[in-house]
């Protein structure tokens, strides 16, 4: 399906948000039922900060797809139908605590507080299937893997650098493998009934 991305970027970010609100030292702040502000947002950063708004940025930064599962064959739902393959995706989110300096003392300490419970929840569940999976993703067999990607401080740095703005505490995780549906028309193919084999006798010189 064409909306495999959005799917998953919303199935990743509940998760965190419900874990968040469920925490006994974090649901003061984010459970709206407790009078919490903060929100898990799929904005990136540096728009979470303009809207004057804390909480976590589960930002998706960089798509490409997935070498190893390229190439696999058409899958064949019927002797004279096949569907084309669709393309597979890994997905890469930058997750960025925001807490507002000004307005708080101990916002560094939050901070790391917020990405450690992040840190926790993907690491417990570092594939995300069935009943978890939301949106158009809801009812299919997917499993998605969520793996933290190490990252050297150049290559953070360059993330940072494109979004104008100067680093802050962040991870990022690697999502795979997310399929693209293709949006060709189920293929018709004429099945094979029988198949003869073939004799012959080599000359021999």
């Amino acid at each position: 399906m064409k909306t495999a991305l959005r799917a998953c970027s919303i199935t990743l970010r509940e998760l965190l948000r419900e874990a968040l609100v469920l925490d006994s030292e974090l649901d003061a702040f984010f459970d709206p039922g407790q009078g919490g502000t903060m929100v898990v947002t799929l904005d990136t950063p540096q728009e979470l900060i303009a809207l004057h708004q804390e909480g976590v940025s589960l930002w998706l930064y960089r798509v490409r797809r997935d070498e190893q599962t390229l190439n696999r064959p058409p899958r064949r739902i019927a002797p004279d139908r096949i569907v084309p393959p669709p393309l597979p995706l890994r997905l890469y989110y930058l997750l960025v605590p925001i807490v507002d300096h000004q307005i708080r003392p101990q916002a560094p300490e939050l901070e790391q507080h917020v990405l450690g419970k992040a840190l926790q929840v993907f690491n417990d569940q570092p594939t995300v299937r069935g009943s978890l999976l939301l949106d158009d993703l809801a009812g299919s067999d997917l499993e998605i893997s969520v793996r933290l990607e190490t990252m050297t401080l150049e290559e953070i740095t360059r993330v940072w650098d494109a979004l104008d703005q100067p680093y802050q505490l962040s991870v990022s995780y690697e999502v795979s493998v997310v399929p693209i549906a293709s949006g060709r028309a189920v293929d018709a193919v004429t099945p094979v009934d029988t198949a003869l084999p073939e004799y012959g006798v080599a000359e021999v010189t």
